[in-house]
């Protein structure tokens, strides 16, 4: 059915009233791409995976349109309501093709078994652009109890934040596929079930997803193709004798040198096995991808994996929790993508330290919070990037994005793991409100309880490891998409010349490394930006002005 076919129609669709009298008729809501539902057909019955919102993705009504579509090939009618964005055209490909290849999401699915009821499928939404999986923190919901809109079903743990998971319907919760503490389930794959009928649960009981239900993610079906290179690598030992094994194997071991293709060499790697101990079978007795692999697999044994280290060493296995593993992917694409260099400085903070004495008392006096260093340099770093804005960019390949707002991230360690709680517009903020932010959101990181507003949209991160740990001086790595970090070390005491010769004082110094992505920012721009932040330092009443 064409486009213009569909339009000449439409006027028939436009009671909703009457599309949801048709037979196979749905309403799909879309919040957002990553809590949006979508249908799947399974022998000629559609059902609706998802249908859960989260409360800071919530749009107001004067930003929705619901159209109307009559699904070639089906006696019914199906709505749409969504935002007036590219969501919906996303969903429908093609409009000048048959429509009924377009999948429609239900409100109410209907399963393939007539044993049960209408209901729905809810999965697990993509919180955020780096998202593809998540966990189940803990259910508020139980089995059997009834929900309304609004109403908080589970927590889920992204790979930012915990985050709330709230009902769009009213209903009934018939059954709880992954339950607390449930781990790495994917975006889109079933978590729970809801009816509308509160005699309708008891049908749920032993209620499983189908495999059709569960998202195929485009990485697996890369993942699935890439192994076609090395099965051509491995067909080559069908055609080297066995008897002459044992020579080439010494030939490959002479010298200490130890031949190996590049993919059995990075999958050694990851896994901590030493190639010495990996006999290999291709051509001169060199170490393929599958010899590493079968000798991962004799290693496992009851489930239980064997360490590659030293024999009759005591060792505990710590699970990776999820923003744990985000960490370790972004910190690892930073030190591999973003050429870093240093640029380090010691700035005098004694006139820092008196100014902080001067405004504590009037603080507690006013019923405030102390000001800490911390404060005061998050607001430093604010006015030397309002000073020097090329640092308060990122590289997007054709262009450099400068930044017109100041949002500082603030590094916090937690038994979680590390977060970056941002404090927005520091620049235009007062010392007492920084430091009133910065104690909240340090909070809520300990907590777990950050939500993506309180992480999002940084332009650049202080991380201070100075003043809590006494560490000196460090590097740090920069948190992409920004081109800098800045590492903040302890002050120390150090013996200077005086203003007469022959005599001398004491000093507070404080070291100052600044990393800096040299994509963005040159090496004179990073001083010149240094130059401005020591300035604030060791006149700090400028800052007030």
């Amino acid at each position: 059915m064409s486009a213009a076919h569909l339009l000449r129609h439409s006027r028939k669709l436009r009671s909703l009233r009457n599309a949801i009298d048709c037979e196979r008729s749905g309403l799909a809501r879309c919040f957002s791409t990553g809590s949006g539902s979508f249908a799947v057909k399974e022998n000629g019955v559609e059902k609706r995976i998802g249908g859960a919102r989260f409360s800071q993705y919530k749009q107001s009504g004067k930003n929705l349109e619901t159209c109307k579509v009559s699904v070639g090939g089906v006696n019914g009618s199906s709505a749409f309501r969504g935002t007036l964005t590219n969501r919906i055209s996303s969903g429908v490909t093609g409009l000048n093709g048959p429509l009924s290849c377009v999948r429609v999401a239900s409100a109410r699915s209907f399963s393939s078994s007539a044993d049960l009821p209408p209901h729905q499928e809810i999965g697990m939404p993509s919180l955020s652009p780096t998202m593809t999986e998540g966990n189940i923190a803990k259910w508020v919901k139980k089995e059997g109890d009834q929900v309304s809109p609004g109403e908080v079903l589970c927590e889920v743990e992204t790979d930012k934040a915990t985050v709330e998971m709230e009902c769009m319907e009213e209903g009934y919760l018939a059954k709880i596929v992954q339950g607390d503490g449930a781990k790495e389930i994917k975006v889109g794959e079933i978590i729970c079930v809801t009816v509308e009928e509160e005699g309708d649960i008891e049908k749920f009981k032993d209620y499983k997803p189908s495999s059709s239900d569960a998202p195929v993610a485009p990485s697996e079906s890369k993942a699935k193709a890439e192994p076609a290179e090395p099965k051509a690598e491995e067909k080559v030992p069908a055609k080297a004798p066995e008897p002459k094994a044992p020579k080439t194997e010494e030939a490959s071991r002479s010298g200490d040198r130890i031949f190996s293709s590049p993919l059995a060499r990075k999958l050694a790697e990851d896994n901590n096995v030493p190639l010495s101990s990996v006999k290999g079978t291709g051509p001169d007795g060199r170490i393929l991808k599958a010899d590493i692999e079968d000798y991962l697999a004799s290693a496992t044994k009851g489930g239980k994996s064997e360490t590659f280290a030293a024999s009759g060493l005591d060792y505990t296995d710590i699970p990776n929790a999820q923003i744990r593993k985000v960490t370790a992917n972004r910190l690892l694409a930073s030190k591999q993508t973003i050429p870093h260099y240093y640029l380090t400085v010691d700035t005098r903070v004694d006139n820092l330290i008196k100014l902080r004495g001067e405004l504590n008392p009037q603080q507690e006096a006013s019923g405030g919070k102390k000001i800490s260093i911390n404060d005061l340099v998050i607001k430093a770093a604010a006015l030397a990037l309002r000073k020097v804005p090329q640092c308060n960019s990122s590289w997007m390949n054709d262009f450099i994005r400068q930044y017109n707002n100041v949002n500082i991230n603030v590094a916090v360690q937690t038994e979680h793991g590390l977060f970056v709680p941002v404090v927005r517009d520091a620049d235009k903020k007062g010392l007492g409100t920084i430091g009133e932010e910065v104690k909240q959101l340090a909070q809520r990181a300990r907590d777990n309880s950050l939500k993506p507003q309180d992480y999002e949209g940084g332009t650049f991160t202080v991380s201070n490891l100075g003043g809590p740990f006494g560490i000196k001086q460090f590097c740090a790595i920069i948190n992409p998409p920004q081109s800098a970090i800045l590492a903040i070390g302890s002050a120390e005491k150090r013996v200077i010349p005086g203003s007469a010769d022959g005599q001398y004082e004491f000093g507070s110094y404080m070291s100052v490394t600044m990393s800096c992505d040299h994509r963005v920012i040159d090496g004179a721009i990073g001083a010149e930006f240094l130059k401005a932040f020591k300035g604030y330092i060791e006149n700090p009443t400028t800052m007030l002005l």
